[in-house]
């Protein structure tokens, strides 16, 4: 039986006042959709992520179409979302990532691999 894989941390939202907002955030991971993380934040918002992407912005700058990823120093990560509405900047702790994506690579890795397709005779 495969779990969804599940991580809560805090972000520091990113504004242009005097001081960023804490914020609560849900990583996630699907059985059905092993290679994507949805990134709850506060309001309902989901960002759907690829672990992929994850994983190369924890150690480079990364993006993907809407979504930018990059280091901050040796102990933060950077999340920078765009929408029609505008642009959010987020600052994590990388531990928890880090955590998550172990457990999201130890799943995968458990998971057994396709059967083959037969071919039928006609």
């Amino acid at each position: 039986m495969s779990l969804v894989i599940q991580e809560r941390a805090r972000a520091r939202l990113i504004t242009d006042g005097p001081d960023p907002r804490l914020v609560p955030v849900e990583l996630r991971c699907a059985p059905e959709e092993p290679e994507t993380v949805h990134v709850r934040l506060p309001g309902g918002a989901d960002w759907a992520v690829g672990v992929d992407l994850l994983e190369r912005g924890l150690r480079s700058p990364a993006t993907r179409g809407d979504i930018g990823i990059w280091p901050c120093g040796r102990a933060q990560l950077v999340i920078e979302l765009h929408s029609p509405d505008g642009v959010a900047v987020f600052q994590f702790d990388r531990a928890p990532f880090i955590r998550f994506l172990s457990r999201v690579r130890a799943s995968t890795a458990k998971r057994p691999a396709a059967a083959p397709a037969t071919a039928t005779p006609a």
